[in-house]
């Protein structure tokens, strides 16, 4: 958004040392310059993030755009699935991201979703399962961090939590039979994160306006203990007016830390919820010990990762590297499967 935003980026990993960036959109080239920047005025190295579904294209220009995943629905091999997770995952470690928010899982249930759609695999949740699965093998096999969403399900639902608050009414005996089953198959499976939805769900959570991505009872409760999911919990961006339109900077982060989510991904103020969260810690509202548990959690990630230390990516060939030869193989077998 221009040289006052990046300013922006800049003076905030400076004064609150934030864990990670998310990059939306750009080109190849600037964003290692601008990862190369960043992460040499990190204390820690960051954790980079990118809304890659079908593939970097869909935030970055100069770079190969694969099929939907609703196309991809369609194909009978899931091996070449797990290709494209593959591919996707090379392109991300060349340009520095640790962790790509894909893929999209919930089922694709309601013919007036206006922001799921396309971007299912389709209505079978064992098929949107299977898929899911190896398009999250495929990158997680090169390293970097797959991250199954939108928990538990953002399929059914006919408003963009971009803009409001979706309802999602159903039982949790439908839930657990339609909505769960892809999120139960890939943590079974060993997909490392997993990420919340703003959804009001009453089955689920009754409180008024208590998103499913600020409720313990749905991610301590449901997504930790019931699922026995034990990666990273991501929620889902918090300056998204499902959940920012309804609680106050600040306290919405507090909340969904409390929730037991790990990342607190896009927080409107980035101030005022460390100073809730640490005021929280001194009132004995939140638990020392659980705060460190997620910033060990976290640290160790990022070490797994590689993190531990962080060398500068290399500009040189990069548009090249990314649509080499095989990248774009990759693209044809897809189309050819869509088509047979």
């Amino acid at each position: 958004y221009g040289s006052a935003h990046l300013a922006k980026v800049e003076q905030t990993i400076k004064e609150h040392q934030v864990g990670g960036v998310i990059f939306f959109k750009g080109n190849p080239v600037k964003q290692v310059q601008l990862t190369n920047k960043y992460q040499a005025m990190s204390k820690i190295p960051l954790m980079v993030g990118i809304d890659g579904e079908w593939g970097l294209a869909m935030r970055l220009s100069n770079t190969i755009s694969y099929p939907y995943q609703l196309g991809l629905g369609s194909i009978q091999d899931n091996n070449v699935i797990y290709d494209m997770g593959k591919e996707i995952g090379r392109q991300c470690k060349r340009m520095g991201i640790h962790v790509n928010f894909a893929p999209v899982i919930d089922v694709n249930n309601n013919p007036n979703n206006p922001v799921i759609n396309y971007r299912s695999f389709g209505e079978d949740p064992i098929n949107v399962g299977k898929k899911g699965w190896a398009y999250a093998l495929g990158m997680q096999d090169m390293g970097v961090i797959a991250c199954a969403k939108h928990f538990p399900g953002h399929g059914d639902t006919d408003v963009d939590s971009h803009k409001d608050l979706p309802v999602i009414n159903h039982s949790m005996e439908r839930l657990r039979a339609v909505e769960f089953k892809p999120f139960q198959y890939l943590i079974d499976r060993g997909v490392q994160s997993v990420m919340t939805a703003h959804l009001f769900i009453p089955a689920i959570d009754n409180r008024p306006r208590t998103a499913v991505s600020i409720s313990d009872r749905a991610i301590n409760g449901i997504l930790r203990q019931e699922m026995d999911f034990k990666g990273l919990s991501f929620t889902d961006a918090l300056n998204m007016q499902g959940v920012a339109k309804y609680h106050t900077d600040g306290e919405l982060e507090l909340k969904a830390l409390m929730a037991g989510n790990d990342i607190l991904l896009a927080p409107g103020d980035i101030a005022k919820a460390t100073k809730s969260i640490k005021t929280a810690m001194v009132m004995g509202r939140l638990s020392e010990e659980y705060v460190w548990s997620k910033v060990l959690k976290i640290l160790s990630y990022k070490q797994g990762l590689g993190l531990d230390s962080f060398e500068q990516l290399n500009p040189n060939h990069l548009i090249q590297d990314l649509n080499s030869t095989s990248a774009r193989h990759v693209e044809y077998k897809l189309v050819e499967k869509q088509l047979c």
